[in-house]
């Protein structure tokens, strides 16, 4: 038999989680926006060796990775807009990273490809992210870290389910009320 607690219930019943309307007002958004700015900021500032800017390095990585790509296929990747992704070829190509080529099956596409600078970038961006990785896991353990990872994809996902039917004509958006 377990031992007693001063209530006299005997401590074996099973632990209930938290609501979420219990933490919903604990910042959470707040922290996750936090967090997430300050690690591109510190990627940025390790980046700045390599010549590139925040958000270039995820284009190399994906080229690095992919081979060509569309502008199209890259925003869709990278999970940006279109015309943000055409802004950054176009400045990763006058930086002489990447060089666009019509597509070998289809001439009404434009693929996007590396250069040779574009290649040689890969490394020192992995390195870049290998230190920011570094300096934001400091003091935290390979299972808190593990943890981590594991609790922030489950909040993207949660974060990825289809949105609700647009609201009435005679229901205000949250944007209406700010």
């Amino acid at each position: 038999m377990g031992k007693k607690h001063k209530d006299g219930k005997d401590g074996k019943k099973a632990k209930k989680k938290k609501s979420h309307e219990a933490v919903s007002g604990a910042g959470l958004a707040g922290a996750v926006v936090n967090a997430a700015r300050s690690m591109r900021t510190v990627l940025s500032r390790n980046l700045l060796a390599t010549g590139l800017y925040a958000g270039q390095d995820g284009v190399i990585l994906a080229l690095s990775d992919e081979g060509g790509l569309t502008a199209g296929a890259l925003a869709a990747r990278l999970g940006v807009k279109a015309p943000t992704m055409t802004r950054t070829i176009g400045r990763l190509e006058a930086q002489g990273f990447v060089e666009r080529r019509p597509d070998e099956t289809d001439g009404r596409l434009t693929v996007v490809h590396l250069t040779e600078a574009g290649r040689a970038s890969v490394d020192r961006i992995t390195e870049a992210g290998r230190l920011s990785e570094q300096q934001a896991a400091e003091g935290l353990s390979e299972k808190d870290v593990r943890n981590l990872l594991k609790l922030l994809r489950a909040m993207d996902e949660n974060l990825h389910v289809t949105l609700p039917d647009a609201p009435r004509s005679s229901e205000k958006t949250v944007a209406d009320e700010i």
